[in-house]
C-alpha cells in the first residue's frame, strides 16, 4: 500500500511540475513570438506610425518684402505675429477645458465648441490669427493639448491713409489685394520653406531632422515714391476737397524726364492698416481708375495737332467772332464774351471754345487721332497699376463734325488724372512719350518720340501764357519760377445727360517750365461751395504743391523776382515748416489699428 501511494503521488507531482512550467513558458513563448512578428512581420508599419505620432512636416516661416520710398523710407513693412491653431483630435478628455481657452482668445465659447466638434476629423484648425507673440505665449501657457501656435507676419503701413490709395493692401495670409502689394505680389512674396522635426506630445519640436525646402523672405520694393511729396499733395488735397465741399479729388505728381510716379494721392482716403475701411468704394484709386472727361485741360493736345499739321503756329489767327459757333445743331459759346480774331497762344491763354472748335474742325480727322494716341489717350499707361483705366477715345472713322469741334473742349472722350498727367509730360519732355513708372528707376528710360521737338518748345510758351495775368489760371503762378500749364471745367456727366450744376474742376501743370522738373495735376470732383472753375479751385492747390515740392527738392528757381538771398532764406524757413507738418502729419497717419 505504501508503494502504491508513493506512485500515485509522483505521478500527481509530474503533473503539476508540467502544468506550473507551462504556465511560465507558455507566456514567454507568446511574448517571443509577438516581438518576433512585431519585429519581422509589421515592423515597418510600425515604426512608421511611430513616426507619424512624433515626426511632423512643418513650416518655416518667412516675410514679405518692404516696400520702400525712392529715399528708402519704410511704406509697408511685415510684422511678426502668431496663429493659434488646434488638432481637434488630441483634446480628449480636456474637451472641459473650451471655456478657459475660449477666454483666453476672447472668444465665444459655444461658437469654439461648435467649430472643435464640427472638425473632429481634421489635425489642423486654426482659432485666432494674428495676435501678439506675447499672447499666444500666455495661451500656450494653458497647456491644453492639441493647441499650438505658429509664427506668420502681419503687414503694416507706417504713413496710414497718405499712401494707402498707391499701396494697396494684403489679405489674411499676407497675399497682395490692391494697388502695389498686388501688382508686385510675385517680387514681395516670400518662398515658405518647410522641414521635418520631431514633437513631444505637447507638440514642442525637439530636434530638427531635415530641411525639406529653405525658407526665403520677399524682396524689397523700392517705388518712385517721394515720401515727403506724397505727404505734401495729400495734405493740400485734403484741405482743398474739405474748403469746395468737393465730392472727391485727386493729385498725381510725375517726373516727365522718367515717367516716374512721386506722389499720388486720393480723397477720401482709407488706413489700409484698419480692415474695417476695406470698401471698394474707398479703397480704389480714383486717379488711376476713375475716367473724366478732361474739358479745357484737353486744348493743348488738339494744338498740338495744329502745329504738327504745318498750317500752324502759335502766331496763327483764329476769328471766333461773335463768340458762338453752331455745328450740327450744337451750339458752342465762350461764356457771354466775344474774342474776336485771336492767336493760337490766346486761344491757350483765353480757354476760347469757339476758337478750339474752328482749329479742329480745320484738321484732318485721322490726323488729330494720331496725335491723340501718340499722347497716350485711350489707351493705358504701362504703369501696370491694377485697375487702371484706358480711357476712350473713340475711333476717327465714326466721328462726325460736333465730335470733332466738343473734343477740342474736352468732351466726347475720358482720360485718368493718371493719363492726363502722362500726356502733359510729353510736352515737358520735348516730344517724347514714355510709360509710367511706380518703381524708382537708375536712369532715364527711352521713349518714343510722339511730336516733334519744336512743337513741345512752341506748346510750354503758348501754356505759360495761361498763368500770366490775362489767362485763366494766374492762381497756378508760383512765386520765382516759370509755370506752364492749363486749366479745365466739365460739366459733369449723369444718367439723363451733362448735369449744367455740376462740375470737375482740373489743372494740370509743369514746373519749372524753363527745365521741366514735375508734372502735377490735381483734380477736384463736384466742388459746392459756390466755385468751380479749374482756375478757382483747382489752380491754387497746385501752386501750393508745386511751390512745396521745388523747395523739398531744392529745384533752383528759373524766374526769380526777388533778390536770390531772400529767395534762398525764405526757401530754407518754409522747408522747415514743411518738414514739421510732415512729422506731426506722419505721427497721426502712422496710428496702427490693431484687430
Amino acid at each position: 500500500m505504501k508503494s502504491g501511494s508513493n506512485t500515485v503521488q509522483r505521478r500527481g507531482g509530474g503533473w503539476r511540475n508540467t502544468f506550473v512550467l507551462a504556465c511560465f513558458v507558455l507566456p514567454v513563448t507568446v511574448v517571443i513570438i509577438r516581438l518576433l512578428y512585431m519585429q519581422f512581420i509589421v515592423g515597418d508599419f510600425l515604426n512608421a506610425q511611430g513616426d507619424a505620432r512624433q515626426i511632423r512636416t512643418v513650416q518655416m516661416s518667412a516675410h514679405r518684402g518692404s516696400i520702400v520710398d525712392r529715399h528708402g523710407e519704410p511704406l509697408a513693412v511685415s510684422t511678426p505675429v502668431d496663429s493659434i491653431w488646434v488638432n481637434p483630435g488630441e483634446l480628449g478628455p480636456e474637451l472641459g477645458r473650451l471655456g478657459e481657452l475660449a477666454a483666453a482668445l476672447d472668444l465665444d465659447p459655444d461658437r469654439l465648441a461648435r467649430r472643435i466638434a464640427d472638425n473632429m476629423e481634421r489635425e489642423f484648425v486654426y482659432l485666432r490669427r494674428h495676435i501678439a507673440p506675447a499672447r499666444a505665449a500666455a495661451v500656450l501657457s494653458l497647456g491644453i493639448p492639441g493647441v499650438r501656435s505658429q509664427r506668420e507676419f502681419r503687414r503694416y503701413y507706417p504713413a496710414g491713409e497718405v499712401t494707402g490709395h498707391v499701396l494697396g493692401f494684403t489679405d489674411i495670409d499676407d497675399r497682395g489685394q490692391e494697388g502695389l502689394e498686388l501688382a508686385f505680389d510675385h517680387w514681395l512674396a516670400p518662398d515658405i520653406g518647410s522641414k521635418r522635426v520631431v514633437q513631444d506630445g505637447l507638440g514642442r519640436v525637439i530636434v530638427d531632422v531635415e530641411q525639406i525646402r529653405p525658407a526665403r523672405d520677399g524682396s524689397t520694393l523700392r517705388t518712385s515714391i517721394d515720401l515727403r511729396l506724397q505727404y505734401l499733395a495729400y495734405r493740400e488735397l485734403k484741405r482743398a476737397v474739405a474748403e469746395n465741399g468737393a465730392q472727391s479729388g485727386s493729385v498725381v505728381i510725375l517726373d516727365p524726364k522718367r515717367g516716374e510716379v512721386q506722389a499720388i494721392v486720393n480723397q477720401p482716403s482709407y488706413n489700409p492698416n484698419d480692415r474695417s475701411q476695406l470698401d471698394v468704394a474707398r479703397y480704389r484709386n480714383r486717379a488711376a481708375t476713375d475716367m473724366i472727361e478732361p474739358g479745357s485741360s484737353f486744348k493743348p493736345f488738339i494744338l498740338a495737332a495744329a502745329l504738327e499739321s504745318g498750317r500752324y503756329s502759335p502766331d496763327s489767327l483764329v476769328d471766333t467772332s461773335p463768340g458762338i459757333l453752331t455745328v450740327n445743331g450744337r451750339v458752342v459759346t465762350e461764356d457771354n464774351s466775344n474774342l474776336g480774331v485771336i492767336d493760337l497762344t490766346t486761344v491757350l491763354a483765353r480757354s476760347s471754345n469757339v476758337g478750339a472748335a474752328h482749329i479742329a474742325l480745320s484738321l484732318d480727322p485721322l490726323s488729330v487721332w494720331q496725335v491723340l494716341a501718340g499722347f497716350g489717350i485711350g489707351r493705358l499707361t504701362d504703369s501696370k497699376f491694377p485697375g487702371e483705366s484706358s480711357g476712350v477715345l473713340n475711333d476717327p472713322q465714326h466721328w462726325r463734325e460736333v465730335n470733332q469741334a466738343t473734343l477740342s473742349y474736352g468732351y466726347g472722350l475720358s482720360v485718368t488724372a493718371l493719363q492726363l498727367a502722362r500726356a502733359y509730360s510729353v510736352i515737358a519732355a520735348g516730344g517724347v512719350l514714355r510709360g509710367v513708372s511706380f518703381v524708382a528707376l537708375d536712369e532715364s528710360p527711352p521713349g518714343q518720340r510722339v511730336i516733334s521737338e519744336s512743337t513741345a518748345d512752341e506748346l510750354m510758351k503758348m501754356l505759360q501764357a495761361v498763368v500770366l495775368p490775362g489767362g485763366t489760371a494766374r492762381r497756378a503762378a508760383v512765386a520765382n519760377y516759370s509755370v506752364a500749364g492749363k486749366t479745365g471745367t466739365a460739366w459733369k456727366l449723369g444718367a439723363g445727360g451733362y448735369q449744367q450744376d455740376r462740375y470737375t474742376a482740373i489743372f494740370a501743370g509743369i514746373v519749372p517750365a524753363g527745365d521741366p522738373r514735375l508734372v502735377v495735376v490735381v483734380v477736384i470732383d463736384d466742388p459746392r461751395s459756390g466755385a468751380y472753375y479749374g482756375g478757382e479751385v483747382a489752380a491754387p492747390v497746385f501752386a501750393t504743391i508745386a511751390e512745396g515740392a521745388l523747395r523739398q527738392l531744392a529745384i533752383p528757381p528759373d524766374a526769380l523776382t526777388e533778390p536770390p538771398v531772400s529767395v534762398i532764406a525764405s526757401a530754407r524757413a518754409d522747408t522747415a515748416v514743411a518738414g514739421s507738418q510732415a512729422s506731426d502729419s506722419s505721427a497721426v497717419a502712422s496710428a496702427r489699428v490693431d484687430p
